[in-house]
């Protein structure tokens, strides 16, 4: 879990930050990894990010030691081929990742 907090300006000649806090903090679920996944399970994962880009998504927030509920979305998404089928098809994934980032709603 990343939790980011956005300020309005940066730092002054002192170096010290002279800005205020906009906003709410802004969560990220860093690297959600499989570290095995058949092609066929990969490829409906990752489809399901196309077909629903926004997602409400609950998760246990670490700041306010509670369940939270925000609307996010899919970040980076990887993947390293572990094998291949005789045409040179990928039929199976080693270290499968996502991140899912709070789209600020």
């Amino acid at each position: 879990m990343i939790v980011t907090t956005a300020v309005d300006a940066a730092r002054n000649a002192n170096n010290k930050v002279v800005g205020q806090k906009i906003g709410r903090d802004n969560y990220k679920i860093n690297n959600l990894e499989w570290p095995y996944l058949d092609a066929e399970t990969w490829s409906s994962m990752l489809q399901e990010f196309d077909k629903h880009f926004f997602s409400s998504v609950q998760f246990w927030d670490m700041v306010n030691n509670c369940w939270r509920t925000l609307t996010m979305y899919p970040g980076d998404r990887s993947a390293d081929v572990f094998k291949y089928d005789k045409n040179g098809i990928p039929i199976a994934y080693i270290n499968c990742k996502v991140n899912i980032i709070d789209s600020g709603w």
